[in-house]
């Protein structure tokens, strides 16, 4: 018996059992998915950001326009654009090479996952950064420090613990909405779960499913707070 199989056989459940292995399965589609969005994300929310924080007028409104645009509409509206649209304007991605990329729904997921949570890290990033005291730029200028030494080594370590946080809640919301990829024939966690329930008609199947997405969560939840608290121990009072 595989490892995988034996939650089902240990409940006594045979979906479980005949369908764990597939639940496995999308669980590591699912966090690949998931892993390739935040870190593509987080810098290109980092350089949106800086676009908005101390670019000129008309990249700053572009960058603008991007982070309301991704932030006020529906995550599964933005997959359908990527996912059907690109078949709209498939002769144009042939031409330029990236249509081997875009006629998989795994690419499509991930592009338009990273493009989502870019617009809610480069919030994160800009108001950490705004958050860091004007006094810190004119203490490291007085002692002749030049403006991209400033930011990354007066500025940023600072910005960087205060957008900890709500870069840990990004993830986590991240793992979730990850949810909608099973809706464009992606067989991560909830397309795996869909399938076997498709053919075993047993919620223990959702029910596994749902633990799973918990224990993530949870996980990551406790492994944040654990690098937020080395992180930040030195402004921890004896």
């Amino acid at each position: 018996m595989n490892w995988c199989q034996y939650p089902g056989y240990v409940i006594g459940n045979d979906a479980l059992t005949n369908y764990g292995c597939r639940i496995f399965g999308g669980l590591g589609t699912t966090m690949e998915l998931v892993a390739i969005s935040v870190v593509l994300g987080s810098g290109l929310g980092l350089a949106i950001a800086l676009v908005r924080l101390y670019g000129g007028v008309v990249s700053s409104s572009v960058a603008a326009a991007y982070t309301t645009f991704f932030r006020g509409t529906p995550l599964l509206a933005q997959l359908f654009l990527v996912y059907y649209g690109a078949g709209q304007i498939r002769p144009l991605l042939q031409d330029v090479g990236l249509w081997v990329y875009f006629r998989e729904a795994f690419f499509c997921a991930a592009f338009t996952f990273t493009l989502n949570t870019a617009a809610y890290q480069a919030e994160v990033y800009r108001g950490a950064i705004q958050s860091v005291h004007r006094g810190q730029w004119e203490a490291a200028r007085a002692l002749g420090m030049r403006a991209r030494h400033i930011f990354w080594k007066v500025v940023a370590p600072q910005a960087g613990m205060v957008a900890l946080r709500p870069l840990g809640n990004e993830l986590v919301i991240m793992v979730k909405s990850s949810a909608v990829a099973s809706l464009v024939t992606i067989l991560d966690l909830m397309g795996s779960t869909r399938f076997a329930f498709a053919r075993s008609f047993d919620l223990m199947v959702y029910v596994f499913a749902a633990l799973l997405y918990l224990l993530i969560v949870e996980i990551i939840r406790r492994v944040w707070d654990v690098i937020e608290q080395r992180l930040t121990r030195h402004l921890h009072t004896a």
